[in-house]
């Protein structure tokens, strides 16, 4: 049932006309009504079903106005590169004892990060990381000999980009209290990452079918591709 809050939003906003994200904002904002600072999220539905096979994107984009979220980062590496992932910002670091307390269930983080070198230590735990989608995976640059690099870009906003078998992706743009032009650049620089992914993909037609944009607990609203020129 319907929260009071809720019924006082508008209503069939989906059946409105598609609009572009840059009108849309200010009426999303508008229909955070909570206490708490909402996460504005875009949805996207792609064009999955091909008769070459189904379309699986899996990426990250890096967000230039950031996620608004605290990442805690852990840090799977040799002994001499742990200094490294410390001074960029990794809440754990270790090697084969880290190792050892994962495969004990201690998951007490939300990215994991890895070296090629340890990588091969770090697979056999696939039961453990897999179900909670934590293991770190070369395409999303969680498997890298850079620890700095690949720690600066989770720590500073990430975002998963995976579409799930019906075509459908969840992705936040940030904030309601972020300025208009940090969910923009965001919002453009997962459009940007789409794009170059459908560079890779044999597809006919084009790749999103549809767009939609919400709150956590506001409508949605349907966007139209494009940009503001």
């Amino acid at each position: 049932m319907a929260s009071k809050r809720f019924k006082k939003l508008p209503e069939k906003t989906k059946d409105l006309p598609s609009e572009l994200i840059e009108k849309l904002l200010p009426d999303i904002k508008k229909n955070c009504t909570t206490k708490f600072d909402e996460s504005i999220d875009v949805s996207f539905q792609v064009n999955n079903k091909q008769k070459k096979g189904e379309v699986n994107i899996r990426t990250v984009v890096n967000l230039p106005g950031g996620n608004g979220k605290k990442v805690k980062v852990a840090v799977v590496c040799e002994d001499d590169k742990a200094k490294t992932a410390k001074d960029a910002g990794a809440d754990i670091v270790g090697s084969d004892e880290f190792i050892e307390k994962i495969k004990g269930g201690e998951l007490d983080f939300e990215k994991l990060i890895c070296t090629p070198g340890m990588m091969v230590k770090l697979s056999k735990l696939g039961k453990v990381l897999g179900p909670k989608g934590l293991m770190p995976n070369p395409k999303l640059g969680s498997v890298s000999d850079d620890v700095k690099q690949a720690v600066t870009d989770a720590k500073s906003g990430q975002a998963e980009i995976r579409n799930d078998k019906d075509g459908n992706i969840g992705v936040s743009i940030g904030k309601k209290s972020f300025h208009d032009d940090k969910l923009l650049k965001n919002y453009y620089a997962i459009l940007d990452t789409l794009e170059k992914e459908k560079a890779n993909l044999t597809l006919k037609g084009d790749l999103i079918k549809n767009t939609f944009v919400t709150s956590s607990m506001g409508v949605s609203y349907k966007v139209k591709l494009g940009k503001v020129i």
